[in-house]
């Protein structure tokens, strides 16, 4: 991991961003951070296909967030977004999806997996490999969440990484039926957020990977309101979350 560029937000934050291989990310880091206090981490996961530079504006707020509660946060590049190459058959497979709910049908299962297995099978390794780099810093603590982004990258990683030791999910996007049998696997403590009258998304499906998951602690936060009316409120109770299984206290 290379750091390429360093600057100091406002309440002390330090942002550093960096390139792994050929994947760009930024890590944030609270001021109280240090090798004999080093800090827990947050995987901040984006949504697919838009860029974490449109993205930095809502990156930088949950990063404030999370080091108002003593965290660190990473995030790095979704694999085709940006000015990474674009993943071979995913734009088609989007185009299918977007044809299929204008059109008011339900989505195939085929432009599901062609749409998201490929962002996970590139995503997991890369966030694995993140984490590597990261947690042989210092000032970084050895417990570590994930949360947001595409729940099907979450859900794997959640299921194979057991570095990671509790979720905040959102279930806003279609799953193929490999995340179904994925999440029968994670048995970490879960935050999942839905937002009921999501336009885009299968509320049932949303139901029926939250029946799924295999964790004996995990809660399902719905609110009325499309994708992006999720209430100010729902951060502060996935910040509690967060504050419970990472180890700080939340006034």
């Amino acid at each position: 991991m290379h750091f390429i560029s360093e600057q100091n937000l406002d309440e002390g934050i330090t942002e550093r961003e960096f390139i792994l291989d050929d994947i760009s990310g930024i890590l944030w880091t609270p001021p109280a951070a240090s090798s004999a206090a080093p800090v827990p981490l947050i995987l901040m996961g984006q949504p697919g296909g838009i860029g974490m530079r449109r993205m930095y504006p809502r990156l930088a707020a949950r990063a404030r967030s999370a080091s108002a509660q003593g965290f660190a946060a990473v995030s790095i590049e979704v694999p085709g977004a940006g000015e990474r190459t674009p993943v071979p058959g995913v734009e088609q497979a989007r185009a299918d999806l977007v044809r299929a709910i204008s059109a008011g049908e339900e989505p195939a299962e085929d432009v599901i997996d062609r749409l998201i297995l490929p962002l996970v099978d590139l995503a997991v390794p890369e966030w694995q490999a993140t984490l590597d780099e990261v947690l042989a810093l210092p000032e970084i603590g050895e417990r570590v969440a994930f949360s947001g982004g595409v729940i099907a990258i979450g859900v794997r990683l959640a299921a194979i990484d057991s570095r990671i030791v509790a979720a905040g999910l959102f279930a806003g996007s279609h799953v193929p039926r490999t995340t179904m049998e994925e999440a029968r696997r994670v048995t970490i403590p879960l935050h999942v957020l839905l937002q009921w009258d999501d336009e885009g998304n299968d509320r049932r499906m949303a139901l029926d990977l939250f029946d799924a998951f295999g964790s004996t602690e995990k809660t399902l936060y719905a609110n009325t309101g499309g994708h992006t009316g999720v209430p100010q409120f729902a951060g502060e109770d996935a910040a509690r979350f967060f504050a419970r299984h990472l180890g700080a206290a939340v006034g």
